[in-house]
């Protein structure tokens, strides 16, 4: 039996349309809700001490944490560990434990808006220079 032409490409057509939508969907449906990678290790938004911290991984790698909607500066450690400037003596396993002795160490103390600018002061200029 021999099938008339446009028989097939309809058919054809429908194949991918379908085969198109079930994958989008499919992919929809497995993403998490937030937007963020599932295996993000940097991945965190709780609330702690009253505040609301959060964590990902920025686009160079490192990690990026906010505390109440502010950037709050997380350095690593050569034991592998992280700091922030709020607690820079005792090294943090994760970026969450950093996070969370930095929220510890600030108490009810806002974080300044420049706070992730390390070593630059309000006006722009470096530590110690004065312009």
């Amino acid at each position: 039996m021999i099938v008339p032409r446009r028989v097939a490409l309809r058919s054809l057509f429908a194949l991918a349309v379908t085969a198109f939508t079930g994958g989008a969907l499919a992919r929809i449906a497995g993403a998490p809700p937030s937007g963020r990678e599932p295996d993000d290790p940097s991945a965190f938004d709780e609330m702690y001490g009253g505040r609301r911290i959060q964590g990902r991984t920025g686009p160079s790698g490192e990690p990026v944490a906010l505390v109440d909607g502010r950037p709050l500066h997380l350095m690593r450690c050569a034991d592998g560990g992280y700091v922030s400037p709020l607690d820079h003596y005792e090294s943090c396993p994760t970026p969450l434990a950093a996070t969370r002795a930095a929220v510890d160490a600030a108490g009810s103390a806002p974080l300044s808006r420049y706070a992730a600018a390390h070593g630059v002061r309000p006006g722009g200029s470096p530590r110690g220079v004065h312009a």
